[in-house]
């Protein structure tokens, strides 16, 4: 097996003006020349997850001599809460996705109060900082403070707080619950109105080693992303069903009991990483779809589903490990009118690796009796009886290249000793637990099962013989040439997803369709992606490793490298149905 998959991908950007300042001191002294002399107005807006403390005392340098925060014009912490109760919801899992702007959640006497202390304030340095800080005032200097969700996450687990409250001792299923239905989406609406205010972009994921990055040039590296392949920085996190196989194909860490799943194509969650010369910046991955959407999705899947990236990539590995929990998930219509999403995940497993007998569960068997399945899954729920599932469910064999087809309302999971590409529509933690084997997650507590919500969705027709006829391995040959062969392998036609595997010893000619392009090299050691009218380098991937062609790019070249010559390769491409 390959160990050669790249786990820090960096995106090479080009003719920028300016250099990377690392370091709070030589960001201090940078900024030091650009101060009036009379009076100058800093202002450092800031992603929830931003340490307020390390930019106050980073900055500190400047000699500051007014400091304001912005967050104590908002809502206090009860005010929040009680305010967003109805999408919070008492769920320990689910919430209802927030459709508010930032400056809901902030009290327009305070913001006025404070622009006028700030503008009667005659001389000196000042500094406004904190969450919404430009709703305030811009400034002289507008800077802001981004973070990537998964170090955001990572501080929620070592005790950070939310946004303007104090919850340092609640659970992380709590403290990522408010961060996704609320706070992330007001900041991200917050976000894209100001992406071409913003003077400078301060990088704060690695804690007191900031890095500061012109405005102009930091929308030079959005733009030029947009146009050109790219990956996104991938991330991988332990589970009770976890496997081993991801250790060895992406160079783990040994020492670690498992790895159950990694992120290495969700822009939602994932981050990317733009290289100006020799150095980088980290950035939120949607930072590209917020400023040049149309570039990156393609027309008409921007007119279809605005600034949302509707293609997911994701690895659930259990080699070696446990089954999946049993689930399904809600039908269109069911998750726009319980949880305020567009769309639902609609899904499929293409298996990149398995150990002989391994299995996939997928539809009921036929004639389930509903009143008895749902009774039994609750008797198992409270732990009198284990679930019966060998009486409802279907349990099909898998093999390396099958592939899977799972639209919403299809109960299914992965089997142990499987290696599942999950190849997905984005609203990725909308998933209602039916029976999960009876165990404990990895702290300690029961997993959150969802059977009232889970039968309201279940479709009972979706049995036996309708699972083999529609969901397993649909595979039609598209084109046969002498260094290629074309098939599509789904998905299903509730699916608004179409995914294609290309099996190769030659140069493939790929059209994006007028829309974003997400590929995986399934088959190979490498392969280089190639521009048809040279608008970007040579682009070289490894195996497992996903990578993201804008729609701009329109058409371009996937073909063996000097090391693969004369090897079998093989891609699978999940683009936005006609």
């Amino acid at each position: 097996m390959y160990n050669n998959y790249d786990k820090y991908p960096k995106i090479k950007i080009e003719n920028f003006e300016n250099q990377i300042i690392k370091g709070y001191g030589s960001i201090c002294n940078f900024l030091k020349k650009k101060l009036k002399k009379q009076k100058t107005i800093i202002v450092i807006d800031m992603y929830p997850g931003v340490d307020e403390n390390e930019i106050i005392n980073g900055f500190k340098e400047l000699n500051i001599d007014y400091f304001f925060n912005s967050n104590k014009c908002a809502l206090s912490g009860k005010e929040l809460t009680e305010k967003i109760s109805d999408y919070l919801t008492d769920d320990r899992v689910f919430g209802v996705i927030n459709h508010k702007k930032l400056d809901h959640y902030f009290k327009p006497e305070l913001i006025k109060n404070m622009k006028n202390e700030i503008n009667n304030i005659n001389e000196g340095i000042i500094l406004l900082y904190g969450v919404g800080a430009g709703l305030v005032t811009k400034g002289d200097i507008y800077i802001y403070a981004d973070i990537a969700r998964w170090e955001i996450q990572n501080r929620y687990k070592n005790g950070m707080s939310n946004w303007n409250i104090e919850n340092s001792n609640d659970e992380f299923k709590s403290k990522y619950k408010r961060g996704f239905f609320f706070e992330w989406r007001i900041s991200d609406r917050h976000k894209k109105n100001i992406l071409n205010d913003i003077d400078f972009l301060l990088d704060t994921n690695i804690k007191e080693n900031p890095k500061l990055l012109s405005g102009n040039d930091f929308r030079k590296g959005l733009e030029q992303a947009s146009k050109k392949p790219f990956r996104l920085v991938p991330y991988f996190d332990p589970g009770v069903w976890g496997g081993q196989w991801m250790k060895n194909v992406c160079g783990l860490d040994k020492n670690k009991d498992n790895y159950a799943w990694a992120f290495d194509g969700v822009p939602e969650e994932n981050s990317v990483y733009l290289l100006y010369e020799n150095d980088f910046i980290e950035i939120p991955s949607v930072d590209i779809i917020y400023y040049k959407p149309v570039n990156l999705l393609g027309n008409r899947v921007h007119a279809r589903f605005g600034h949302e990236f509707p293609i997911r990539f994701d690895f659930l590995d259990t080699m070696g490990g446990q089954n999946l929990s049993l689930q399904v998930h809600p039908l269109t219509e069911y998750i726009q009118d319980n949880f305020g999403m567009k769309f639902t995940q609609d899904e499929s497993y293409y298996i990149l690796d398995a150990k002989e007998g391994s299995e996939v569960y997928l539809g009921l068997k036929e004639n389930v009796n509903k009143e008895e399945f749902i009774n039994d899954l609750k008797t198992a729920e409270k732990g009198q009886k284990s679930f019966p599932d060998e009486k409802y469910i279907n349990r099909f064999p898998v093999k390396k290249h099958d592939h899977f087809l799972i639209p919403a309302g299809t109960i299914h999971c992965s089997g142990k000793d499987t290696m599942v590409l999950e190849i997905s529509a984005t609203p990725y933690i909308f998933t209602f637990k039916l029976w999960d084997w009876g165990r404990v997650d990895l702290d300690g507590k029961p997993r959150p099962i969802h059977i009232e919500h889970g039968k309201n969705v279940i479709q009972w027709d979706r049995n036996t013989k309708w699972v083999e006829k529609n969901l397993i391995n649909k595979i039609e040959n598209i084109k046969n040439e002498e260094n290629y062969v074309e098939e599509k392998t789904g998905l299903h036609e509730r699916e608004f997803l179409e995914t294609r595997r290309h099996w190769f010893t030659g140069p493939v000619l790929h059209e994006t369709f007028d829309s974003v392009n997400v590929l995986n090299l399934i088959e190979g050691e490498e392969a280089v992606v190639k521009s048809i009218d040279n608008s970007f380098e040579p682009f070289i991937v490894h195996y497992a490793e996903t990578f993201i062609i804008p729609a701009s790019v329109k058409n371009y070249i996937i073909e063996p490298t000097d090391k693969t010559k004369g090897k079998k390769l093989a891609t699978i491409k999940a683009f936005i149905k006609r």
